[in-house]
């Protein structure tokens, strides 16, 4: 791990001013409909199943991998790379930093850069993704825009200095294809080694990859729209963020959406025993573990200035 991370040190890093101005130039509600076309295309790969056909174990690794890749974006992506909320090694960062881009949604910097500017205006003139746009321009519409394709790396300077995590985001695109390929060798190789699991190379690719990726970007992109309309608000945090248990349970804690805008600090978005919070055990898993360690908690006090609101 540590020559591959020196030989990303080697590399150069990409130009972010010439991002910025690229963005800053481009309507932001003008969709980039030649980017469409692979979201499209994505979706309608899924109806291959009627070809394809399933298998117990084309819908295991499907799971499996949804579950994965989900803990990489909202441990990760959300509360580390975004929010900072606990201490990794540059190794653990870098090989969560792979699995979360496997999920197709951008890199680490992309990410965590419109996700802070979220913060910053969050239902409010400059946020991204605000449902007060529109249901579908808060789900989806807002990352099919050109404004949003590239990322302002100035919100991210803390993350733009590792040379590994830039590479991700510049060739985001490369992390999915290898995993869509290495699925398809996967499932040929079971065919022919092991044809009892009635599985093959196309069916592993449309469960393991398309299938699967797609529940995992919706059930990750209703935390835009749907978390911020229906749920109910706990605190107030001058937003429409709302704390729902349904979305928290498909996103593994994501939808205690209310409590994360009251304290995006910590690293528990579940405050209470009662609000499932699976990410969050597992961060206090890996912790245990020693790959993580500085886990920020939701204080005391904060709780009950809160509540007395």
């Amino acid at each position: 791990m540590r020559s591959l991370i020196q030989w990303f040190d080697s590399q150069g890093a990409a130009d972010a001013s010439s991002l910025q101005a690229r963005q800053a130039s481009q309507d932001t509600s003008s969709i980039d409909w030649f980017r469409v076309l692979p979201f499209l295309l994505m979706h309608l790969a899924c109806f291959s199943v009627v070809w394809v056909g399933w298998s117990p174990i084309a819908v295991a690794v499907a799971v499996a991998l949804y579950g994965i890749r989900m803990f990489a974006i909202t441990a990760f992506y959300h509360r580390y790379f975004s929010h900072r909320t606990f201490k990794t090694s540059r190794s653990v960062q870098f090989v969560f930093a792979l699995i979360g881009a496997s999920a197709t949604q951008r890199g680490p910097l992309w990410w965590a850069s419109h996700h802070r500017q979220h913060h910053r205006s969050a239902d409010q003139e400059g946020d991204p993704h605000t449902p007060h746009n529109g249901f579908w321009w808060s789900h989806m519409g807002w990352f099919l825009s050109k404004a949003h394709f590239h990322a302002d790396y100035s919100r991210v300077k803390d993350w733009e200095k590792y040379p590994e995590l830039r590479w991700i985001d510049r060739f985001d695109i490369a992390v999915p294809v290898a995993l869509a390929m290495g699925l398809f060798l996967l499932g040929s190789a079971l065919e022919y080694f092991a044809p009892q699991l009635n599985t093959s190379g196309g069916q592993m690719l449309v469960w393991g990859y398309f299938i699967s990726t797609v529940v995992l970007t919706h059930a990750t992109l209703t935390i835009n729209s749907l978390a911020h309309r229906w749920g109910k608000q706990r605190f107030n945090t001058g937003d429409d963020s709302r704390n729902n248990g349904l979305l928290a349970l498909i996103t593994l804690g994501e939808g205690w959406h209310n409590n994360h805008h009251y304290y995006p600090a910590s690293a528990r978005q579940g405050f209470y025993w009662w609000e499932l919070d699976i990410s969050y055990y597992l961060i206090r898993l890996m912790g245990a573990l020693g790959l993580v360690w500085d886990i920020k908690p939701v204080p005391k006090q904060r709780l009950k200035q809160g509540e007395q609101r």
